[in-house]
């Protein structure tokens, strides 16, 4: 039977790394392009949308339906990529932990 003792210090441990990753992914950004550059989307690694881009030469009043498919593609994409890093850092604090603790995340 484990050592509950070394057991919750683990927890913690791997608690106080979870909230430090967490709080530099809240502050690392990712971007994402579309329309070929004419529209950018900044995010959050936490899933926050910090920005969007817009070339001017990509607004056609005649047809905003292109415009709007770039920009949803560019956040679309930009939070895709947020959420991979998140995982990715996540990922490696349960790693190192011999399998995490059954339950947790």
């Amino acid at each position: 039977m484990p050592n509950i003792n070394k057991l919750m210090k683990q927890a913690a441990q791997m608690q106080r790394q979870m909230e430090t990753i967490q709080a530099e992914l809240a502050e690392r950004t990712v971007e994402h392009t579309s329309g070929g550059g004419a529209v950018k989307a900044v995010a959050t690694c936490d899933g926050a949308l910090k920005s969007v881009s817009i070339d001017p030469s990509a607004v056609d009043p005649e047809d905003v339906s292109i415009l709007e498919e770039m920009v949803l593609t560019a956040v679309n994409g930009a939070l895709e990529k947020g959420k991979e890093v998140n995982t990715a850092e996540m990922g490696k604090i349960t790693a190192g932990m011999g399998g995490g603790f059954p339950g947790m995340m």
